[in-house]
């Protein structure tokens, strides 16, 4: 099973919004705040679930969304029947 991964949504001066995975360097850019959050919930739900801070302007914490591990399209089959 894959580890829960935190992604914060900031603002960015010169390209918008930013999604960034907690601890990483690299950084994905979206026009608006509500496209880098859906961005930053459809990468911790394929990464196996986690929380999505989301940062206001300001850059202080505007809203928190937990998200669920995405279903797995090739579980695992009962080998004994």
């Amino acid at each position: 099973m894959a580890k829960k991964q935190n992604y914060h949504v900031t603002p960015d001066p010169q390209r918008g919004w930013a999604v960034k995975k907690e601890g990483g360097d690299r950084r994905t850019f979206a026009p608006t705040q509500k496209s880098a959050e859906k961005l930053a919930k459809q990468f911790a739900t394929k990464q196996g679930g986690g929380e999505v801070v989301i940062h206001g302007r300001d850059g202080r914490i505007r809203d928190k969304d937990t998200m669920a591990p995405a279903k797995d399209p090739f579980p695992p089959r009962d080998q004994k029947h």
